[in-house]
């Protein structure tokens, strides 16, 4: 049900300067071999918000002005632009001269009722959400690294979408969620929320990301992934075929419907060990994606044997592993991709999703084992050759993570009714979210073929009692 949204005006948002500010130290910081690796990527989400305490869209669009003028003075590498120094070969975030922010007001000629439909539908309306996030024209750097869009229904009613857009070589999902974290405290609470005892503040600097070989590894990617500096990627190219022919689905589980998947899994995984280990139920984070992917590779039982080897890419925070920590305000890439492999045929099988989680439990160990010498990055040399040799079309990634509480991304008018990621990176993807009351939702994006049969596969045990589950030992994480 694809609408026509029509732009009304296109802005700039610039950091706020305070009496006396003086200028910043460092305006320039270099990529990262971790961010790198993300240049062509696009990180978007799209924020629903309707209800009657929805201010009407002028408020919104002043509210939402100010208090990102008034966080881009925080998060100022997100005021400026990717640039290439043909010079040194390295890729920098440069922000010495930027003209701001993108700011795009827009009108949605579906009307409010047809909007929150949009949101509510389980099926993603794909096109309808790519015209609601601003595109930052990434063809080649230059490029700006953030642009935000702001659409209100065009019969006047209440509701309203917000659309980010970011560049992933500048942030990885953590960070993206810590500027929009304090993006909507700015909005709610004002700019003082921005000083407050708590508020963690941003470090760009990369220097923490230490491998021996830093700057070459960031060069030999670079040449892999954007061969053609200053060009990122031609601008007349479209998105490849399995992508375009994706069908995106988002699913809810409910607390109670994890914590009886927890302790599926665990009596399932004590069966299979003959009552050993382990002895503690897998987080929720490994339950979901466990249950996801095992789902998934039934679905695709006409075009993947059993007899075949069946993966799955999950993204594992570094920022605490390395030496030293880099710590939660760390803003930037840093995230590991650990490989997690079974045979399709036991993931088929009736413990399929305990043996799903014990090989992506076996990745997570062996990606951040902290007795690698060197560190978790140590490795970091082998990783492009370690994903060109995974078949294709028999690989899951997973993206986000239950973690990031999307639905507390109040800008001061209410918690929003629907967060999705309007951005996609493979042809099967798995995206988790925190939702409300301690549920996970999950955003799954398949070739549309297989989607009813994930669907139907992808169900948990009938929830156990309170006595059961502690007799179990299973504990909500």
């Amino acid at each position: 049900m694809s609408s026509q949204v029509r732009v009304l005006n296109i802005s700039h948002v610039r950091p706020v300067q305070t009496s006396g500010q003086s200028p910043p130290r460092q305006v320039e910081h270099k990529l990262s071999f971790l961010d790198v690796l993300q240049i062509r990527r696009t990180i978007q989400r799209l924020f629903f918000f309707d209800g009657p305490d929805l201010p009407p869209f002028p408020s919104i669009v002043t509210a939402l002005r100010s208090s990102l003028a008034a966080t881009l003075a925080v998060f100022l590498p997100l005021a400026g632009e990717l640039a290439y120094r043909p010079d040194t070969g390295d890729v920098v975030i440069d922000s010495s001269s930027s003209s701001g922010v993108k700011f795009v007001e827009a009108e949605f000629a579906g009307g409010a009722d047809a909007m929150r439909r949009l949101a509510r539908d389980d099926a993603h309306d794909a096109e309808a959400f790519a015209r609601l996030v601003p595109a930052l024209g990434a063809g080649s750097l230059p490029a700006p690294v953030l642009a935000v869009q702001v659409t209100r229904p065009a019969d006047g009613g209440a509701a309203v979408a917000v659309g980010v857009s970011i560049q992933h070589a500048v942030a990885d999902g953590h960070a993206v969620w810590q500027f929009l974290r304090a993006w909507s405290a700015a909005s709610r609470e004002g700019p003082a929320s921005l000083a407050a005892p708590g508020f963690v503040r941003p470090v760009f600097d990369r220097a923490g990301i230490r491998h021996p070989k830093s700057d070459e590894l960031a060069r030999d990617m670079l040449s892999k992934v954007a061969p053609a500096l200053p060009m990122l990627r031609s601008t007349s190219s479209s998105k490849p075929a399995e992508i375009v022919q994706q069908s995106t689905r988002t699913f809810l589980l409910r607390a109670d419907e994890i914590l009886s998947l927890k302790q599926h899994i665990l009596e399932q995984s004590r069966t299979l060990n003959r009552g050993g280990e382990p002895r503690n139920p897998p987080s929720t984070y490994v339950a979901v994606t466990s249950l996801a992917w095992a789902s998934i590779v039934r679905a695709k039982h006409l075009t993947m044997r059993d007899a075949d080897d069946a993966h799955l890419v999950i993204g594992a925070d570094c920022r605490n592993r390395l030496g030293p920590p880099l710590g939660d305000g760390f803003f930037g890439n840093c995230v590991k991709a650990c490989y997690a492999r079974a045979g399709a045929g036991e993931l088929r099988g009736e413990a399929g999703v305990a043996r799903a989680a014990a090989a992506i439990r076996a990745a997570i160990h062996a990606g951040l084992d902290e007795d690698l010498e060197g560190g978790p990055l140590a490795d970091a040399e082998g990783w492009t050759a370690a994903y060109a040799a995974i078949p294709k079309e028999r690989v899951v990634a997973v993206a986000s993570s239950n973690r990031f509480m999307a639905y507390e991304t109040d800008f001061g008018w209410g918690a929003p009714s629907r967060v999705e990621m309007a951005s996609s990176f493979a042809a099967q993807m798995v995206a988790l979210l925190g939702a409300r009351d301690g549920a996970v939702q999950v955003s799954v994006a398949l070739d549309a073929a297989a989607m009813g049969a994930f669907a139907a596969n992808f169900v948990v045990p009938a929830p156990v009692s309170a006595a059961d589950t502690v007799a179990a030992g299973v504990v909500l994480q």
